[in-house]
Order: structure tokens, then C-alpha cells, then sequence
């Protein structure tokens, strides 16, 4: 059998021939993957750009007038925080002036924001809270009320789904890793909320937080023998964003369960043999063989919850549509209602970028606090 040297290779791939079927191969190539190429292009690269764009204009979705560049207007409006300071109203002897409750009385924070020549820097702001310092009151003024509260909405979500789920998921994985019998059928009913649609799993527990009827509330009276007093747990201010939390850690934490499985299998046997050789017991072996073992999952966990919780959508928009009044509203949900229900694209665009920013700006702190630290 004739040998084909190293020369005669490097001389037929430079041939015409040989060239001629690379570029076939790349050609192929492109064309297999051009689908996937236009849909990245037509929905999540185009689009960034456009949002970008639209921030600084007065776009909206269906408007005779012509598209005009407005500068940091839009973002002046999203990110303007004021605070208005309040002396109580006194008589003409100097003494405040008492409500019928015996409380004093504060001038309406309208007259300071209702185009008022004489402070400029609070027209058209809208309170946020108020609380009293003394006998000053402080009244907190936006430009956006509605989007300050999605941010704390958003953030508080994720400060306590994070944790919550991780360490859910964490003790769940550490229980079903145990070879024990029928340690399969666990695994299987944990994992199964996580293949229900999100959409499927919304309504239904619209139904289990039903104010009259709901199971939770059935539940809590037949415990407490009929002293518990039924709650409608999505129309409550109090309530209805743990509520949201609950649904949603029940409903994501089996994949990030599998997630910690995967990596506590990593975790090579003979290291719990040498700390049990040492009398170590089973918390001192979680500290110092398990979690320690566990780090890259940790921080993938991290990021993937993260990232989730801040994109909260779906379950706003099924359970409450953001109220009772804005306390389930989240960013993401007021970016859509001002870009397409509203049709101001130009504003969710603003709010698009603004969040984008704060989601960009979390992930590399996430990626900074959890680094590898040289030794």
C-alpha cells in the first residue's frame, strides 16, 4: 500500500481542489447554522440595540408624530429621588395645629410639587413614603413611584429567593443522595414541578391562595380546629409577594436540586473515609469536605438563581398583575406594561437599560466576591 508522506498532504490541501472544499464545508456550516444565527439577530441582538436607541427618543408604538431625540429625559424621570422636608402647620400663637386624633398637621406636599416657582426641584414629583423625625416630617419624592417600588419589589424577591431556594435545594440534594430505598421515587417527585409550566403552575396556586376556598386557608382552619381566620393571600400587600416567593421556590428549586446532586457526586468517597478516620462528625464533614467541594456548583447556583429572580415576569403577570397596589410589581413587569400596554416604547426602553445596568453591575459583583483568591 502506497504511503501518503506529510507533503503530499499539506500539497493536496492547498490544491484548488482541496480549497474549493473547505470553503463547500464553511459554506455548509454557515447555512446550517444560519437559522439559529437570524433568530439571535431578529429577537435578542437587534432588539438590545434598538432599546439602547429608543431610550433616548420619545418613541411610542403607534404615534403620528415624528420620532424625536430627547436626551437623559426619560432616565431623568426614572431615576429622579428627592426627599421634601415638612415643618408642622402651627396657629397664630406659634402652637402646631392638632388633627382629631391629637396628631400634628403637615401642608400637602402637592403645593411643593405642583408647578411651584419657588422650588423648582420638586415639580411634578411624586411621593413615595413619608415618615416623621421629631417634629419635622420627611417626605420621599420620585419621578417614577411605580418604579421605585418594582426595584424594591425586584430585589427583595431576589434577596430572598436566592438563599432560600439554594439552601432548599442544598438540603434536599444532601437528603436524596443517601442509597437508601426508594431514594428514586423522591428524586422524581422533587423534580417534577420544574417540567410544569410556570403558567400552568401560576394558576394553580391562584386557586391553593383563594381567598374563600383556597386549600392553604382550608388547611390552616381544619389545623387550628376553626380559629384561624381565612386570608386572601394575593390581595394583601403583606402577603402576596412571599406568597409569589413561596410558588416560585417550590416550583424551580428541583433543578438547582439536581444541580447540587451532580456536584456532591463529584465528591471523591475516600475524603469522608480519611475525615471519619480523624473523628470527624457529619457537621464537621459538610464544613470542611462537602462545602468546600461544592464551591463551583455554589457559585453556578448563585448566578442562575440570581439572574432568575431579577427577570421575574410570568407569575406577576398570571397571579396579581402587579398589584394590590404595585406591591408585586417588578421591573421587568413595568417595562412591558409602559413598552406595549401603554405603547410608550420609548420609557420601557429606559427602563430596560436602567435594569440592564443593575443586572450587569450584580453579576460582576457576584464574579468578584466569588473569584478564585490566591493563596
Amino acid at each position: 500500500m502506497a504511503m501518503i508522506t506529510k507533503k503530499e498532504l499539506q500539497g493536496h490541501a492547498h490544491s484548488p481542489k482541496g480549497i474549493k472544499g473547505r470553503q463547500l464545508e464553511a459554506l455548509a456550516a454557515w447555512l446550517m447554522a444560519s437559522p439559529a444565527v437570524i433568530l439571535l439577530l431578529a429577537f435578542l441582538i437587534v432588539p438590545f440595540f434598538l432599546a439602547f436607541f429608543y431610550a433616548f427618543t420619545n418613541q411610542r408604538l403607534i404615534s403620528p408624530n415624528p420620532t424625536e431625540y430627547v436626551g437623559l429625559a426619560n432616565f431623568k424621570q426614572l431615576l429622579t429621588v428627592n426627599v421634601l422636608f415638612l415643618d408642622p402647620i402651627v396657629d397664630q400663637t406659634g402652637q402646631p395645629v392638632l388633627d382629631e386624633k391629637g396628631n400634628r398637621t403637615y401642608p400637602s406636599e402637592r403645593q411643593y410639587t405642583r408647578n411651584n416657582p419657588n422650588y423648582p426641584q420638586y415639580n411634578g414629583l411624586q411621593k413615595w413614603t413619608a415618615w416623621d423625625i421629631g417634629e419635622t416630617r420627611w417626605v420621599l419624592l420620585a419621578g417614577d413611584v411605580v418604579f421605585l417600588k418594582s426595584l424594591f419589589n425586584t430585589f427583595y424577591f431576589a434577596l430572598v429567593i436566592v438563599p432560600g431556594q439554594a439552601g432548599l435545594g442544598l438540603v434536599l440534594a444532601l437528603l436524596i443522595n443517601q442509597r437508601t430505598a426508594g431514594v428514586n421515587f423522591f428524586r422524581t417527585i422533587y423534580f417534577m414541578p420544574v417540567v410544569v409550566s410556570i403558567v400552568v403552575v401560576s394558576i394553580l396556586f391562584q386557586f391553593i391562595y383563594d381567598g374563600d376556598n383556597g386549600l392553604v386557608n382550608n388547611a390552616l382552619v381544619f389545623i387550628t380546629g376553626g380559629r384561624f381566620t381565612p386570608v386572601d393571600w394575593l390581595a394583601s400587600p403583606s402577603t402576596a409577594m412571599p406568597a409569589i416567593m413561596v410558588m416560585s421556590a417550590w416550583q424551580a428549586v428541583g433543578i438547582h436540586m439536581v444541580i447540587w446532586l451532580a456536584g456532591l457526586q463529584t465528591i471523591p468517597e475516600i475524603l469522608y473515609e480519611a475525615a471519619s478516620i480523624d473523628g470527624a462528625n457529619g457537621w464537621q464533614k459538610f464544613i470542611y469536605v462537602t462545602w468546600p467541594g461544592l464551591r463551583n456548583t455554589a457559585v453556578f447556583i448563585l448566578v442562575t438563581i440570581t439572574i432568575a429572580a431579577l427577570g421575574l415576569f410570568t407569575q406577576i403577570d398570571v397571579m396579581t398583575r402587579g398589584g394590590p397596589l404595585d406591591s408585586t410589581t417588578t421591573v421587568i413587569y413595568q417595562a412591558v406594561q409602559k413598552g406595549y400596554k401603554m405603547q410608550d416604547i420609548a420609557y420601557g426602553s429606559a427602563i430596560s437599560v436602567v435594569f440592564f445596568i443593575f443586572v450587569m453591575t450584580i453579576a460582576l459583583l457576584q464574579r468578584y466576591l466569588t473569584r478564585e483568591k490566591d493563596a
